[in-house]
């Protein structure tokens, strides 16, 4: 009852007008972002986060846009998927399995509202879920000290190291560069400086915002320029966005059950959507067996990984509200967002802040409506974001950070630190090495320190208080199990690569 009458309280903030006016901004900017190739949710909100403060909102309505361009982004990458066959972002990328080749049938426009449908059910199967399992989750992160939080930080980057990249070393090593970046400024105990190298510009740390707008967007742009594609694809014709009847019948327990499986990859604490999405495509599979014909434009094939990629969204927001732990990427910076703003997340947040909490939840709702009535009508108009010239769409991107991240601090030097993190982050993905690590450890390397020192301070320097209660040792063996599970998960994606090569 405690729960509804909370969720009863947040729809109170979320039909403010200001705040539905917010949803709808976001919702619409997102699936615009999400179907431009290769930005996706991480760039799109960390594109979004300067103009948010430039523009005054309170945390509450910030928090409502930024997560409604995160909804947004995770509808609007599959149009660029299933029309071009370049996902928008990384979950889209299993829904081009199927969803292309749909495309190429003429089914573009089934794919379309298919996949808008299984969207909408996986997020509000998701955003149903945080309503009922983030508040318990509160109740039980209470019990947690120094100690146990900092078995949580340690969880959070194992999940990172395991599931987001074929190698563990190259995540461990990123991992290991985003804590380094987060000890840059001043000692919080000696009051000394560390590794600022003169710079009175980073005497108080690097600044969440500027690393992440560099380390994504900059990047991002560097990218799609050196990619431009010297070929030219067949024209699609969207048509009826509408799915029939029977197909939506056939993919209902298909959308179920990818629901349900990226609901639970979306908790696990780094998992995010990626895995969401995988898991579901490749379960579903497995469960139809021959019964369907995965690969060659079967809509199962689209339903699954939509509905598990948006319920791993929602899902994902449940350990970065209650334990101030990102689920993924976009939730990191959305947790430099709150962070920057002076609100802890964690198990106070939901007490002393429940405007904040519930008026998400509830404008979660409300949004996951209007993103369905947004998607299957105007999707026509959203895919003719994709005819836009790269010479047009990538200087604009550019000119809206440098723009943004200047108006915020009117320091040059966050200019030239954005920079620095934007050729960091294209070295690092030229490399191959997982950029979400680096990101962990800028935002999380602190709070890890200080929690490593208040455990040190309060057992007198016995470091068996790191272990010496049952929630830390359960979190060290859930940890050590994903990261046995992430290199397995590495293992069986090069063997299945390797028959495919060879043949080739």
């Amino acid at each position: 009852m405690d729960i509804l009458s909370s969720l009863a309280h947040g729809f109170t903030v979320a039909i403010e007008p200001q705040h539905l006016f917010l949803v709808l901004i976001g919702c619409t900017i997102g699936t615009l972002i999400g179907a431009l190739p290769g930005l996706g949710p991480v760039n799109g909100v960390a594109l979004m986060i300067p103009l948010t403060f430039n523009f005054g909102l309170t945390p509450t309505a910030a928090l409502i846009l930024l997560v409604s361009i995160y909804y947004g982004c995770m509808y609007g990458g599959r149009i660029s998927s299933i029309l071009l066959n370049i996902p928008g972002d990384e979950p889209a990328m299993m829904t081009t399995l199927d969803g292309y080749p749909m495309a190429l049938k003429g089914r573009g426009g089934e794919a379309l509202g298919i996949s808008a449908v299984a969207s909408f059910v996986g997020a509000t199967i998701a955003t149903i879920g945080l309503t009922l399992f983030a508040p318990i989750l509160v109740g039980f992160a209470i019990r947690f000290g120094p100690a146990e939080y900092f078995a949580l930080f340690l969880l959070a980057f194992a999940t990172i190291g395991g599931v987001t990249s074929g190698s563990f070393t190259k995540s461990f090593i990123a991992a290991c560069v985003g804590l380094l970046l987060g000890t840059v400024g001043i000692d919080p105990v000696s009051s000394v400086p560390r590794y600022t190298f003169g710079w009175y510009e980073i005497y108080s740390g690097i600044d969440f915002i500027v690393a992440l707008v560099g380390l994504f967007a900059i990047s991002e742009c560097l990218f799609f320029l050196e990619d431009i594609s010297h070929g030219s694809k067949p024209r699609i014709q969207v048509g009826s966005a509408i799915p029939g009847m029977k197909s939506s019948l056939k993919c209902a327990p298909t959308i179920a059950r990818g629901s349900l499986i990226g609901f639970i990859s979306g908790v696990l604490p780094g998992a995010g959507a990626s895995l969401g999405s995988f898991l579901a495509y490749i379960l579903e599979k497995r469960w139809l067996g021959r019964k369907g014909d995965f690969g060659n434009g079967d809509p199962r094939g689209v339903a699954a990984p939509e509905a598990g990629n948006n319920a791993a969204a929602g899902g994902a927001l449940i350990p970065m509200l209650s334990l101030g732990i990102p689920g993924s990427g976009t939730t990191a910076v959305l947790l430099a967002v709150l962070l920057t703003m002076n609100i802890t997340p964690g198990p106070l947040l939901f007490e002393q802040q429940p405007d904040i909490v519930w008026g998400l939840v509830a404008s979660l709702f409300i949004g996951n409506i209007m993103l369905l009535i947004l998607n299957i009508p105007l999707v026509g108009l959203f895919a003719r974001v994709l005819q836009a010239p790269s010479w047009f769409l990538m200087p604009m991107v550019v000119l809206v950070a440098f723009v943004g991240i200047y108006s915020l601090s009117n320091s040059a030097f966050d200019l030239y630190m954005m920079l620095a993190f934007g050729l960091l982050g294209y070295v690092m993905r030229k490399l191959e090495f997982p950029t979400v690590p680096v990101v962990l450890g800028l935002l999380l390397g602190g709070q890890m320190e200080f929690n490593l020192r208040r455990a040190m301070a309060i057992s007198g320097g016995d470091w068996s208080i790191l272990w010496g209660s049952g929630i830390s040792i359960g979190i060290y063996v859930f940890a050590s199990l994903l990261i046995v599970a992430g290199l397995a998960y590495g293992v069986f994606i090069k063997r299945r690569d390797r028959p495919t090569s060879e043949s080739d």
